[in-house]
């Protein structure tokens, strides 16, 4: 895949999660069309996972839920 400078500026975090995800093995840079700089994973750094990242490590109160519906009939709704 290739793109302009613009494009890559602009949309620089979702051009990273598609070589993260595997979904682009690699991506180009290009100035003015000229390829300039090449995108790849870095296979030495591991991808951090964030969903899941404290699992276990967190503890809620029982009563966590206790003002759910008080809190959703603010906002007009129900649960």
């Amino acid at each position: 895949m290739q793109v302009n400078i613009l494009e890559a500026k602009t949309n620089l975090s979702n051009l990273v999660r598609l070589i993260e995800t595997g979904k682009e093995e690699r991506i180009i840079i290009a100035r003015y069309g000229k390829p300039v700089v090449k995108m790849v994973l870095y296979n030495d750094v591991p991808v951090s996972k964030r969903i899941g990242v404290a699992k276990g490590k967190l503890k809620s109160p029982d009563d966590l839920d206790q003002y759910n519906d008080e809190i959703a009939g603010m906002f007009g709704g129900t649960l």
